[in-house]
């Protein structure tokens, strides 16, 4: 059995024509569902193993990236199949994975190739695109054998399954997100432009299993969307990948 978890945004009039074809494209497939629609307060993992226990075999994300997220980063180690079909902007995942927006998505659905993918965690929680510290000034220690410190702040993404994309460069750095690690890139601040821009070193690469972040300060963590103020993070892989259906153009 199916179920459909649609972002709360989609109740919007501009996508009734893109869903209509989507559901509509769903049915012919054989493939249609129960369908759940997402608050700001839903607990997904709450709603999954509810559904679970009804005798679900497939969960499916209907949004964007910030959607996939929201859903992982609390269910990712929940013992089902997740799909994905993405639905208007903010959609890099969905590139990542070999998904294409909109109704074609139901037949990469459809098709079921699975695989499985690395899931970070941190601090309670998961994330399955990547994590984002803001410009801080932090102290990063990993796989106990090394620190990095800086006299400036710096800012520190740990990439799982989007790609790391440098301002600096035309350069993008491709992750794999089942190689059973996580890549970690460090990005120095120098100073400040007159225009309040912010001037890089370039960026320090370096793959880890474990990490510890900290900080004398609270600093901005950004998870696959979701933002908190920590002042010490340790950072690795989960102990269970996420089950995803794929498309065949994906990314890795």
């Amino acid at each position: 059995m199916y179920v459909y978890l649609y972002d709360d945004f989609l109740r919007q009039k501009k996508y009734d024509l893109i869903v209509k074809a989507m559901e509509t494209r769903l049915t012919d497939f054989g493939i249609a569902g129960k369908i759940i629609r997402l608050q700001n307060f839903t607990n997904a993992k709450a709603v999954i193993d509810d559904e679970i226990g009804r005798g679900a075999t497939t969960i499916v994300i209907v949004g964007n990236d910030h959607t996939f997220g929201n859903v992982l980063s609390r269910a990712a180690t929940c013992d089902i199949l997740f799909g994905f079909l993405p639905v208007g902007p903010e959609n890099s995942v969905a590139e990542v994975l070999g998904i294409p927006v909109g109704e074609k998505a139901c037949d990469v659905l459809a098709q079921r190739r699975k695989i499985k993918l690395d899931v970070g965690w941190f601090n309670s929680r998961y994330f399955v695109s990547r994590l984002h510290i803001l410009p801080s000034r932090i102290m990063v220690e990993y796989d106990d054998k090394f620190k990095v410190s800086t006299n400036y702040k710096s800012e520190l993404v740990i990439c799982n399954l989007q790609p790391f994309n440098w301002k600096g460069e035309k350069q993008e750095y491709t992750i794999h997100p089942q190689d059973g690690k996580l890549e970690a890139f460090l990005l120095p601040i120098t100073k400040k432009s007159l225009f309040g821009k912010y001037k890089y070193e370039e960026p320090s690469v370096f793959p880890f299993e474990e990490m510890i972040v900290s900080s004398k300060t609270p600093f901005a963590v950004d998870a696959d969307g979701k933002i908190s103020k920590e002042t010490k993070i340790k950072i690795r892989l989960a102990k269970k990948r996420v089950e995803m259906i794929v498309g065949k153009e994906r990314r890795f």
